[in-house]
């Protein structure tokens, strides 16, 4: 019998990727770097003259929910900080979220505690 993990996702704690890295840029905006410095990518880097850096651009609420992924608030803790911050433009807040921190996970962005 398989035991099903009964936590709540609101109750996990992202914490950044010690690989990814990233600088504040103009009004306070996070543009994410990522570097591709694995042996396959440096093999496709000199094949297919790609570039050895992705640079992700986040707008104002992906950078104010970076810079609150801390590896100590919980998802629910962000987003309550997240209803503050932006009010009704945050709606559908929990939906939002979710699929945010989906995206950041499956992309080793960050990891889920």
């Amino acid at each position: 019998m398989t035991r099903k993990n009964n936590k709540n996702y609101l109750d996990y704690i992202p914490k950044k990727s010690d690989k990814i890295h990233w600088k504040e840029g103009e009004e306070g905006l996070i543009q994410l770097i990522i570097y591709r410095d694995s042996l396959f990518e440096k093999i496709v880097r000199k094949l297919f003259l790609t570039p050895d850096k992705y640079l992700i651009d986040l707008d104002r609420m992906g950078s104010f929910i970076w810079n609150h992924i801390d590896g100590k608030k919980s998802i629910y803790e962000i987003s309550q900080l997240v209803k503050d911050e932006f009010k009704e433009e945050s709606e559908p807040l929990y939906e939002r979220l979710i699929q945010y921190m989906n995206i950041l996970k499956n992309n080793k962005i960050i990891e889920l505690l």
